[in-house]
C-alpha cells in the first residue's frame, strides 16, 4: 500500500519543503561552485530510472548534481584522470554529501525517490544481469539501503544484493530508518569512494579486471551503452 500509493507523495512533498528550506545553502553553493569549477556549478548525466510499464526497459533520465571535478585537460586535450580534476571543494561536496542536493528537483519531477536504488551510469546498467536489473522496476533514490551498509567502499556484487533486498518489499519504516543512517553515515563521512581511488569503478572495468568478461564482450557492451545515450 505504501510503496504503491504513499511514497511518491511523500517524496513530492518532501523533497519540495526541502528545496525551499535549504534554497540558502543552494545559492551559496551554486555561487562558490561557479568561482571554485570556473563555470557552470552543476553537472549533469544520464542515468537509468525505473523501468515503465509500456516499453519494459529503462527510462533514461538527466541526473543533476553540483560539479566536484574541474574540466582541466593535457596538451592533446583530453580530460586529465578523476584524482587530480577532483580538487578541495570537490571532495569536501562529496565527503558532506552537499553534491547530491540537486537531485531533489530529480525527486520532485519524479525521476528518482528519496530512498531507492542508487541510479548508476547507463555504462553500469548494460553490464548487469537480468536479476539486477530488477533493481530498475522501482526509482532510484537519493539514498538506498547499500548506501548505508557502505555507500562507494562495498564491491558491486553486495551493492545489488542490498538493492534486491530493499525492493522485496518496501515499506514506511524501513525508507524512515534508512533516512536516519543516512544522516549518520553523512556526518561520519566514511564509505565515499574506493579504497586507493578518487571514485569508484565501473562495474564493466571491474568485471574485466576479475575476468568474468572477455574483452569482445565489454567492448561490444560500451557499444550497446553508447547507443542507449543516444537515442
Amino acid at each position: 500500500m505504501y510503496a504503491k500509493f504513499f511514497k511518491r507523495a511523500m517524496d513530492f512533498v518532501l523533497s519540495l519543503i526541502a528545496l525551499i528550506v535549504l534554497s540558502p545553502i543552494l545559492l551559496i553553493l551554486i555561487i562558490v561552485g561557479s568561482v571554485a569549477m570556473r563555470g557552470n556549478p552543476f553537472f549533469t548525466q544520464m542515468r537509468p530510472g525505473r523501468i515503465g510499464k509500456k516499453t519494459g526497459k529503462e527510462k533514461i533520465f538527466k541526473l543533476v548534481k553540483f560539479r566536484t571535478m574541474s574540466n582541466k585537460k593535457d596538451g592533446n586535450g583530453n580530460l586529465l584522470p578523476d584524482e587530480q580534476r577532483l580538487n578541495k571543494y570537490g571532495k569536501f561536496l562529496r565527503s558532506t554529501s552537499l553534491d547530491e542536493l540537486p537531485e531533489l528537483v530529480n525527486i520532485l519531477k519524479g525521476d528518482m525517490s528519496i530512498v531507492g536504488p542508487r541510479p548508476q551510469l547507463v555504462r553500469d546498467m548494460v553490464f548487469m544481469t537480468e536479476e539486477q536489473r530488477e533493481r530498475h522496476t522501482v526509482r532510484p533514490g537519493l539514498t538506498g539501503l547499500a548506501q548505508v551498509n557502505g555507500r562507494n567502499n562495498m564491491k558491486w556484487e553486495k551493492k545489488f544484493e542490498y538493492d534486491l533486498e530493499y525492493i522485496e518489499k518496501i515499506t514506511f519504516i524501513k525508507d524512515v530508518k534508512i533516512i536516519f543512517m543516512t544522516v549518520g553515515k553523512v556526518f561520519k563521512r566514511d564509505g565515499i569512494s574506493e579504497e586507493g581511488m578518487a571514485t569508484a569503478m565501473d562495474l564493466g572495468d571491474y568485471l574485466l579486471q576479475n575476468g568474468e568478461l572477455t574483452e569482445d564482450v565489454f567492448d561490444a557492451k560500451q557499444e550497446e551503452a553508447k547507443e542507449l545515450l543516444r537515442v
